[in-house]
């Protein structure tokens, strides 16, 4: 019993060693503050993580809606990645102001461009709230009735928190269930591009490279925070002001030395670290492959328009980014879960605990069921998860045009009211003109023809039958399974084809009308289908969830002293370990940096993923690297022991002092399976180093406006402290 034990601790993710885990502020103190010592940190917690004041998390923002950016001057401004930004760049790109192909650089604020929507939310603080949740909770509750609870009273911890103030707050659930904590944000609405590297810097290596190292990618891209004339978050307005942060990164030229202690704060989006076998084997043969066929569908059609249009590649640039990303992310996910053998790892965890849960009768009370439930509700959700990806994957966001049909639903249900609301009804049509602006501003009919066609071929011949709507099987006999047909009759018919047709149609909307339409009359079945295949695994999901929140309380009453840490939840977190190198197979060794020798290495004119432009080829040649190159180098990126996923993507890495060394915006090929199961040997964080950041920014865009408003630190001193660990923290800067 005590050997199966030992192989639990090692075997389960969480406590094993310092660069695993993603853990919340508050607690840095508590559970991580001597490691990080011992590691290299200089700062005290109260420095990473205060309310009263001014710290790290003052520095650290959630950039729109899913990714990371730090505020590094005192008027605002805000660094993260390029594929973050990517959607805001393209939005101001044209064929005549191409920002995507030439970059965008503001050599003053006047320049600066609005965002609408996009939002830079600051934690205010964190608070336990388990105990006020728990509390209103009893075993003797179905799912349903707890979930109805804990609803209610997270409705009311964050009513409180948000009375009398402009402040937007969240209880979130943190093991499956197990604990509960507020979070509570300042956001501010009023967020402006700054500056951007062209795509041949920002995304260099672009598919090919994504998730690869060595990585020679300038992912990178600036922003302002403004505020009202009180420092308030306003929406946009000429008077605005630049945020005065609470707190400002410092910026180190000092570079980054094998071993070195690195510190990364941000959002991580979602990790699934305590899933099971029966999770991970539904992973690697059901999730993974079925999206990655339908999005390898889906951006051939769409590469094939953009190389033939520069129009329709501006156009499609954001959106076919997305879809690569976690397209190639899965193909790398299931390889890695299969290399690494994590499914035998995860039966070892529940074998063992087993063993434990049966040593006692008031634990087999508590627990036995646990892991025969997790196997019936995996066999009854794996029979529907099939057509659930290609609802979710083909319909609601494949072709454009049932996407716009489908936001209309909420117009249709007005519309049907005895008495429609003329002030609701006002309030949807504004919405839905200006979901309508959007949609068309980066639309090709052709393409999303091309694309409505792949998807309902794809639908139909994969999805089992009688999942399917069968008005949609009749619909393909009744056109001999010519799904070119299908799609034109529908571009032809529907008015969800033409911006002029909809914005007719918004202006004077009529339910008859709308439930006639090919496309929403289409999209109206798939729905309805989806909504009564889901009532088929509602019991399964029901215990999928209790199953998971009593497996994760077991494994943590069974190690009461071990430090488990929360899955990722897009809450603020921190992962600390150090630059390193690794070795991803037999005879194989990866260095920690890479420099701009390995860019024109690379370079391939043919290739658009590797054009270097000349500007660039200019400056190595010269070796005009100013104070940012090193040793005749010019340092690109390097790859640190941090634990991250998605959402992490801008965050900062910053050195024992709370200094920016680097953004991070990947993880590498080898441990793709890293949201399931850490892999301390294999997983690393793939960082832009700040110093090419820095360069580009001097020495190829000449925006040293920028470069003036930062606070650098001496490269001299922090290398002094690197070799004398007593020696004082100084301010000396150079500007």
């Amino acid at each position: 019993m005590k050997k199966s034990i030992i192989l639990l601790f090692v075997l389960i993710s969480g406590f094993t060693r310092a660069d695993e885990g993603m853990w919340l502020p508050l607690f840095i103190e508590r559970l991580n503050y001597v490691d990080m010592q011992k590691e290299g940190l200089k700062l005290t917690a109260e420095e990473i993580y205060s309310v009263n004041n001014s710290s790290l998390k003052d520095a650290i923002i959630q950039f729109g809606n899913g990714c990371t950016g730090e505020i590094i001057s005192n008027q605002g401004l805000v660094l993260t990645n390029h594929h973050c930004g990517y959607g805001a760049i393209q939005s101001h790109s044209s064929t005549q102001h191409d920002y995507l192909a030439d970059g965008f650089w503001a050599m003053n604020m006047k320049e600066e461009l609005r965002n609408e929507g996009l939002t830079a939310r600051f934690l205010v603080r964190i608070e336990d709230v388990t105990g006020r949740v728990i509390e209103g909770v009893n075993d003797n509750m179905s799912e349903a009735e707890r979930s109805e609870a804990i609803k209610k009273l997270s409705k009311t911890i964050t009513d409180e928190a948000e009375n009398g103030t402009n402040y937007q707050a969240r209880v979130a659930s943190f093991y499956k269930g197990n604990e509960f904590y507020l979070f509570v944000y300042e956001v501010f609405r009023d967020v402006r591009l700054v500056g951007a590297p062209p795509s041949s810097i920002g995304k260099y290596g672009a598919d090919t490279d994504n998730w690869m190292w060595p990585r020679h990618t300038g992912d990178f891209s600036i922003f302002r925070v403004y505020t009202n004339a009180e420092g308030k978050p306003a929406d946009y307005n000429e008077n605005n002001i630049p945020l005065k942060p609470r707190h400002h990164l410092p910026i180190s030229l000092a570079g980054v030395e094998k071993g070195d202690f690195a510190m990364i704060m941000g959002y991580p989006g979602g990790t699934d670290r305590y899933m099971t076998s029966w999770g991970v084997d539904q992973a690697i043969n059901i999730n993974n492959p079925t999206i990655v066929n339908i999005r390898a569908k889906k951006l051939g059609i769409m590469r094939e328009d953009m190389d033939a249009s520069r129009d329709i590649n501006i156009k499609y640039a954001s959106k076919y980014a997305g879809i690569a990303n976690y397209w190639k992310y899965f193909i790398g996910q299931t390889r890695g879960l299969k290399r690494l053998n994590v499914l035998e790892d995860k039966q070892r965890i529940e074998d063992d605990f087993e063993k434990w849960v049966n040593a006692s009768a008031e634990r087999k009370a508590k627990y036995g069921n646990v892991l025969t439930d997790f196997a019936s509700a995996y066999k009854n959700l794996n029979e529907y998860h099939v057509q659930r990806i290609y609802y979710s994957e083909a319909i609601v966001r494949g072709a454009e045009i049932m996407t716009l049909a489908n936001a209309f639903n909420m117009l249709a249900t007005e519309l049907k009211e005895e008495k429609p609301s003329t002030e609701k009804l006002a309030k949807l049509k504004e919405n839905l003109l200006k979901y309508s602006e959007r949609h068309f501003k980066n639309y090709n009919e052709q393409t999303d023809l091309k694309l409505l066609s792949a998807m309902l071929q794809m639908y139909y011949e994969n999805v089992p039958a009688d999942h399917q709507p069968a008005a949609y099987r009749a619909l393909v006999v009744k056109n001999k399974n010519n799904f070119n047909k299908i799609a034109g009759n529908i571009f032809e018919k529907s008015i969800f084809s033409k911006k002029a047709l909809v914005d007719a149609f918004i202006a004077n909307p009529n339910i008859k009308k709308l439930e006639k339409d090919p496309a929403y009359k289409l999209v109206r079945a798939f729905n309805t289908k989806f909504t009564e295949n889901q009532k088929n695994i509602a019991e399964a999901n029901i215990a999928l969830e209790r199953s998971s929140r009593f497996f994760i309380a077991g494994l943590r009453e069974m190690l009461p002293d071990k430090k488990f840490y929360p899955d990722a939840n897009s809450t603020m977190r921190l992962s600390y370990g150090k630059v390193l190198d690794y070795y991803p197979a037999d005879a194989v060794h990866y260095d920690y940096y890479t420099t701009m020798k390995g860019i024109m290495e690379k370079e391939d004119s043919t290739s658009w993923e590797f054009v270097v432009p000349e500007k660039l080829k200019e400056l190595y040649e010269q070796k005009n690297f100013g104070i940012y190159g090193e040793n005749g180098e010019m340092p690109v990126g390097f790859i640190t022991t941090n634990d991250i996923t998605g959402g992490n993507s801008g965050s900062p890495v910053m050195n024992g002092n709370g200094e920016l060394i680097g953004l991070a915006f990947d993880g590498n090929w080898e441990a793709m399976s890293g949201d399931i199961a850490f892999e301390p040997e294999l997983q690393r964080t793939i960082n832009v180093d700040i110093r090419y950041v820095l360069f580009i920014i001097d020495k190829y865009a000449g925006a040293k406006n920028l470069i003036d408003e930062l606070t650098l630190v001496n490269k001299e001193r922090v290398k002094a402290e690197k070799q004398d660990t007593k020696a004082p923290v100084t301010t000396e800067l150079v500007n």
